[in-house]
């Protein structure tokens, strides 16, 4: 058994299904054991690719993904993909092919030192340089790479230790499971006691929450306590979109009701919040704002979050913990009014037929037809910041959206990845005609795995985020236009199908006939942008 014999079994250990990437002259030791293997390798057309599909598989399974490139080039297309997921917290091992160490003193073709370019966007970044080490790095990059907060760890292999032998008595180190840790006692009273004084608490829900599993005891908390909820952009559907203590998402550039309701608050109880998703300087201007931070980690340091107390341990322990110490709260008059008037305006338009179409209007309409448990991926765009307000979730990971890096060109490889694991869910990659660009390339590998997802492309010819931040910040825009594409026969071109959307009333019977294809599916939307102007003028004198 060689080197790279020794690095799949130890994959295999792992519980590893599915490596996306693209061979190469440096990684075809690992290639060839692969064949050997149950592990699926997924051929992509991108490594760009391949890394986004290792992050949304991380993202849904809280296993981590695996991505395969080469050396030089090949290395360098995955960065992006392995900086979103150690920014968002999906778990990521990202295994390049390298030179042999013969040659790494000198100046040599395509050679990069590759675990110093993974040092600032991973964990860990370890070169494998002895046969007999391979197990320890991969045990201890899965380690890391899957303990909180997850995110990205590289594994380097140079061509030659790739063929070398190993001992008889190398195997794979196990995978051992962690013990659950729970929250000191008198943490959880002192949390209990600041919320029994509170005179209007609300309940701040960030992205650890949906990795600790977290959502029946969070949901039981605020409905017992009748505390208003708000979730940052990864972390829908937590609490119910449906709860009537759900007052959805914050996070858009714009101070939305969700903020108002913050302003408001003289306690915050932040769970599972990260402050990559969602700074504490858009919410929070007053240093001494009393917070309770409760999360599975000690929190991060910043002067504008400074936690009375933190509750460190597994969160729905220690939510229903402090639960039990809390008396019952009284809901405050104006958290009902603000629900009342954010159902009222975000469903103003669900009948609106004016065409292009309006993008509220567009995400009712998909919302009609997604179930509960089906699965929306957004790319980023100006779509992504109406998607965060109007699409509403029931549970979480159900939109998955990438807001920790914000990263274009997710939306498509993010849908296969999303497919593969859930054949039996719908799965909708949204994208604006910018970011769909950036990784159309799989489409063909989605056609090729069998992986029918459908991807809504809302088309303005345009960089229509930057376009709507030029328009607020210098009210003009410059250098965001490009031309358009016949979409349908691109998803022709592929092997797919495609439908444009020409009159308002068309969106939802589209949506259901591309879902009753077993080939993906591209719908092209045009989308009136205007909306995206009116939006932030409103939102100028919003009160409660």
């Amino acid at each position: 058994m060689n080197t790279a014999q020794l690095l799949v079994k130890c994959l295999e250990e792992e519980g590893v299904k599915y490596i996306f990437g693209i061979p190469g002259e440096e990684n075809l030791e690992i290639i060839s054991a692969l064949e050997d293997s149950d592990i699926e390798f997924i051929t992509v057309r991108h490594e760009q690719g391949a890394a986004f599909m290792a992050d949304v598989y991380g993202r849904l399974t809280g296993q981590a993904g695996v991505c395969l490139a080469t050396l030089g080039p090949g290395a360098t297309n995955l960065v992006t993909g392995v900086a979103d997921a150690d920014q968002d917290g999906a778990p990521l091992i990202a295994i390049t092919g390298q030179v042999g160490t013969e040659r790494m003193h000198i100046t040599s073709h395509q050679y990069l030192d590759l675990v110093k370019m993974f040092e600032p966007i991973t964990k860990k970044s370890k070169q494998i340089v002895r046969p007999d080490t391979v197990n320890e790095i991969v045990r201890i990059a899965f380690k890391h790479a899957e303990s909180e907060k997850p995110g990205a760890c590289h594994i380097d292999l140079p061509v030659n230790i790739s063929k070398m032998p190993v001992g008889d008595g190398e195997r794979p180190l196990q995978k051992k499971i962690v013990p659950t840790e729970y929250a000191d006692l008198n943490s959880v009273k002192e949390a209990a006691r600041l919320i029994s004084e509170a005179v209007s608490p609300v309940v701040f829900i960030g992205s650890s929450a949906v990795r600790a599993n977290a959502s029946k005891a969070i949901t039981e908390f605020v409905t017992a306590l009748k505390i208003p909820a708000v979730n940052t952009m990864m972390s829908k559907g937590v609490v119910p979109c449906d709860n009537p203590y759900c007052m959805w998402t914050i996070g858009i550039p714009q101070r939305d009701y969700p903020n108002l309701l913050m302003d408001e608050a003289d306690l915050i109880i932040a769970i599972g919040y990260d402050l990559v998703e969602y700074a504490p300087g858009k919410w929070n201007q007053n240093p001494d704002r009393r917070i309770i931070h409760i999360d599975t980690s000690a929190a991060n340091i910043n002067k504008l979050y400074q936690p009375q107390v933190e509750v460190v341990g597994d969160i729905s322990n220690s939510v229903s913990w402090i639960q039990s110490f809390v008396e019952q709260k009284v809901q405050p008059s104006y958290d009902v009014k603000i629900k009342e008037k954010m159902a009222a305006e975000f469903s103003a338009h669900d009948e609106d037929d004016s065409f292009p179409m309006k993008p509220q209007r567009i995400l009712s309409d998909i919302r009609k037809v997604m179930g509960a448990d089906d699965i929306l991926i957004s790319d980023v765009g100006a779509h992504k910041m109406w998607i965060a307000r109007q699409y509403h979730c029931y549970k979480p990971n159900t939109c998955i959206i990438s807001n920790g890096f914000a990263t274009m060109g997710i939306a498509v490889p993010g849908a296969v990845a999303a497919k593969l694991l859930n054949p039996d869910k719908k799965v909708l990659a949204v994208s604006g005609d910018g970011g769909f660009m950036m990784n159309c390339q799989e489409l063909e590998t989605a056609v090729r795995i069998g992986t029918p997802f459908v991807t809504l492309i809302f088309n303005d010819s345009c960089y229509g985020l930057i376009k709507w931040k030029q328009l607020d910040q210098y009210g003009k825009y410059s250098c965001v236009d490009f031309g358009s594409i016949d979409y349908v026969k691109f998803a022709e071109s592929f092997g797919g199908k495609g439908y444009r959307i020409e009159k308002a009333e068309d969106l939802i019977p589209t949506l259901k006939e591309a879902y009753a294809q077993n080939v993906p599916c591209i719908i092209d939307c045009p989308v009136d942008y205007s909306e995206n102007e009116k939006l932030s003028e409103h939102l100028r004198h919003l009160e409660i």
